[in-house]
């Protein structure tokens, strides 16, 4: 014969980190206020695999201790903690959780057990509940008991009516999910709660389930709900095209990428990038809202964000009613003007920590090169792919981010152009006057050198420049005005050159060329019996 449940609620609190613990705490205060509406008790059931409080073997997150976890959930209120000690429970797997949850419940069943509204929350009630045979009501913004029960308050057809449900059966224990956010921990002012220690029988370690191996979760999966910034798009975006223009903004701010459920029904994003009550909350600094009509489901996981930036064509879209900032704009045209604004501050950015470096001649830790480390990383880009674009080795690229060193100017030149952006957009105007004065000086000097031919006469003031070099017979070239930061491109016109970068010689026949970083050391000399001629292009910031 099943036992009557008690006045008791319980509340199940995930200590994998203090951050799912403190979802838990949220829940209890809401816990805590339906007992006292009843006159009943609110518990805190914590899982203790008897380990290190600390523990974090194989690099997994280190868990709230026991004792820790007890301390915070009597001090947000819970009359009572039970503290279920099994070797099992050591890695909070869903299943033997959600078993030692159903042996607990079987033996002294609590009016309701409430869960935070998490992947491993969702898991979790719905093993226990289906292993007692009892009922769930899923993703609840608010809970009440009433004379007919507990009824669960969950929106519902897209946020435009509001179901109220309750269990079919009140006589025995309830589940549900709960919306975390709707709630905050509160300070007990009361009498402290006590503690029970539980040794519960949990089967399901021992059986088909079993552990085959583990990995820490990877950074980039990580990194959504833990991202200071987050861009996420809608349907308002139109297609993959759309939904790709999001994802260079994002790039560009060092965010991650959402999405709400349509963008994954038509599989512009994976699903692990849904965002809202059936997908992930997220807690960001800035969030860009783009596309998205505002769904309260969708909103459910966006209110923790401090600043809310909404991008919509229709003013009247329930997003602006949440948004800290509303921008009336067809995404499709706003969004590359944003993008490439913001990459030019960017730049801007970049080039102002460079130049304090170069006009110091130092390098400061935490400065250029740890912009230049979270860019790449935001792009996406390995070392090897931005030493490639900015014509350096990948050697050259760590030392760059450790701010061993400080790169030449040329190395912004050729970065701004593997984003599209053109320097001199981001570059202030005595720093374009400083360069431009060197600029002119170079090409006033090549043009008076006989063996410079200018292609583009007049074009001192210009950052495009060409030239006609000829190389005398079986000599090396004489540079004139040498040092220039920038990039060269060199096609053979006549004869053999030899050409020497960085160290590294190499021939070029007529008919090839090369391009490089022209603040790299090179050399130029003709092997043919005859005079080498080259098409030489200078691009100088």
């Amino acid at each position: 014969m099943e036992k009557a449940p008690s006045k008791e609620i319980w509340v199940i609190g995930d200590t994998r980190n203090r951050k799912l613990l403190g979802y838990s705490l949220n829940v209890l205060a809401k816990a805590k206020a339906m007992a006292d509406t009843i006159d009943g008790k609110a518990a805190m059931v914590l899982f203790d695999g008897e380990a290190d409080p600390a523990y974090s073997e194989d690099g997994m997150p280190s868990r709230v201790g026991c004792s820790d976890a007890e301390t915070a959930c009597l001090g947000a209120g819970a009359d009572v903690v039970y503290a279920l000690q099994n070797r099992a429970l050591l890695d909070l797997r869903s299943d033997c959780c959600a078993d030692a949850l159903a042996w607990l419940v079987r033996e002294s069943p609590p009016m309701l057990v409430l869960l935070a509204l998490t992947d491993w929350g969702r898991e979790t009630g719905a093993t226990a509940s289906a292993l007692l045979r009892t009922g769930l009501i899923a993703d609840c913004v608010d809970l009440n008991v009433t004379d007919d029960g507990v009824v669960g308050v969950c929106p519902a057809w897209g946020g435009t009516i509001t179901a109220h449900i309750t269990f079919s059966d009140p006589d025995k224990t309830g589940f549900a999910t709960v919306q975390h956010h709707r709630f905050s921990a509160v300070q007990s002012k009361g009498t402290p709660g006590h503690v029970k220690h539980i040794r519960p029988v949990v089967n399901k370690s021992n059986e088909s389930l079993n552990l085959i191996s583990r990995a820490p979760e990877t950074q980039e999966h990580q990194r959504l709900e833990t991202a200071d910034v987050v861009v996420v798009g809608g349907a308002g975006l139109g297609s993959m095209d759309g939904f790709g223009q999001l994802r260079e903004l994002a790039a560009a701010v060092g965010g991650e990428i959402g999405a709400t459920r349509p963008p994954v029904l038509q599989h512009w994003v994976d699903e692990d990038r849904l965002i809202g009550q059936t997908g992930k909350t997220v807690n960001p600094s800035l969030l860009f809202s783009v596309g998205t009509s505002g769904a309260i489901q969708y909103v459910a996981g966006i209110m923790e964000a401090k600043t809310i930036v909404a991008v919509n064509r229709d003013p009247d879209a329930p997003i602006f009613e949440v948004a800290d900032i509303g921008i009336v704009a067809d995404a499709k045209t706003f969004i590359p003007m944003l993008t490439v604004r913001t990459k030019e501050t960017l730049m801007r950015g970049l080039a102002d920590t460079l130049w304090e470096d170069i006009r110091n001649e130092t390098t400061q830790s935490g400065g250029f090169g740890e912009k230049i480390r979270k860019l790449r990383e935001a792009q996406g880009w390995s070392r090897d792919f931005l030493a490639e674009s900015t014509g350096q080795t990948p050697d050259f690229i760590e030392q760059v981010e450790s701010d061993a060193i400080s790169p030449p100017v040329s190395f912004l030149v050729r970065l701004s152009g593997s984003m599209g952006i053109d320097p001199a957009t981001f570059l202030r105007k005595e720093e374009q006057t400083i360069i431009k004065d060197q600029r002119v000086r170079s090409f006033v000097k090549r043009t008076r050198d006989y063996s410079y031919e200018t292609l583009t006469p007049g074009a001192e003031n210009c950052h495009l420049r060409g030239f006609m070099v000829t190389i005398q017979s079986e000599h090396t070239h004489r540079p004139v005005e040498y040092k220039h930061e920038g990039e060269e491109f060199i096609y053979v016109m006549e004869g053999d050159l030899e050409f020497t970068l960085g160290g590294k010689v190499q021939v070029l026949k007529p008919e090839e060329c090369i391009r490089f970083n022209s603040d790299i050391p090179h050399k130029l000399k003709s092997l043919s019996k005859d005079n080498t001629r080259c098409l030489v292009i200078l691009y100088t910031v």
